[in-house]
């Protein structure tokens, strides 16, 4: 099935986070917050001003972004948990660093 989000809204599938700290300890299932990062699955065409005239959406299907903890409305798509959310509710798009880094 194909998802065509409508005006200003974005469907997300969150990455999972990792299952062990920095020093190596493993985190259960029970003590795992939902991962706040996600990558832009798809997006709508934008929203519209106070002058009827199409605002396009600063985000594009494959930008990595971080989100708030309760934001969004959960769907099961084709089997995947996604979340679907309106542009304002994104906080950041998540730059690649490793590749400024072997720029510098």
């Amino acid at each position: 099935m194909h998802f065509r989000p409508l005006h200003d809204r974005v469907l997300v599938r969150r990455i999972d986070a990792e299952e062990k700290t920095a020093g190596g300890i493993i985190i259960p299932d029970t003590a795992k917050e939902k991962p706040q990062e996600g990558e832009v699955i798809a997006a709508g065409p934008g929203g519209r001003n106070q002058q009827g005239q199409l605002v396009p959406l600063d985000v594009k299907p494959g930008d990595r972004v971080l989100f708030g903890k309760w934001s969004g409305t959960e769907v099961k798509i084709d089997g995947k948990e996604l979340l679907i959310m309106k542009e304002s509710d994104l906080l950041g798009v998540v730059e690649n660093t490793s590749a400024a880094k072997k720029a510098a």
